[in-house]
């Protein structure tokens, strides 16, 4: 049996990160992902999708760097969660369990982010695919 995500996207806020009572690091943040068709009338539509991504442990540190707006490739697997709040009622959530992360952009001097399909020496370290080139498009989320 197979469980796998693949993900390339734009976080939608930086990335929470805590550690635990036993001192395991989790780190938590949306991703968007858009996607581009044209509807019945031939007009170009844009749909969005936001997906919870949770990372623990040594991927969890190195979500330090990540920021909001960044664009990131995950891999993980699909898990879903069920809790109980305060007041008894039941909450349900779907949440990517990443195991790759790879940040496909680096950060410029004036704030602007750039594709970057090369990584640089500092970005390399955090690089855990064999991914060379993954190809983006460019999107109009808000940040």
């Amino acid at each position: 049996m197979l469980n796998k995500v693949t993900l390339i996207g734009n976080l939608g806020k930086d990335p929470e990160i805590r550690a635990l009572e036993n001192g395991v690091n989790r780190a938590n943040f949306t991703l968007a992902t858009n996607e581009s068709y044209k509807d019945r009338n031939g007009n170009w539509q844009k749909s969005t999708e936001w997906h919870e991504i949770v990372l623990w442990r040594s991927l969890a540190e190195r979500a330090k760097i990540l920021k909001k707006g960044m664009l990131v490739y995950v891999e993980g697997k699909l898990t879903h969660r069920k809790w109980v709040d305060k007041e008894g009622r039941d909450h349900y959530t779907t949440e990517i369990i990443g195991d790759v992360l790879r940040l496909l952009e680096k950060r410029e001097h004036s704030g602007n982010y750039q594709a970057n399909t090369t990584p640089s020496t500092d970005e390399k370290k955090y690089d855990t695919t064999t991914t060379n080139h993954l190809d983006s498009e460019e999107d109009d989320l808000p940040f």
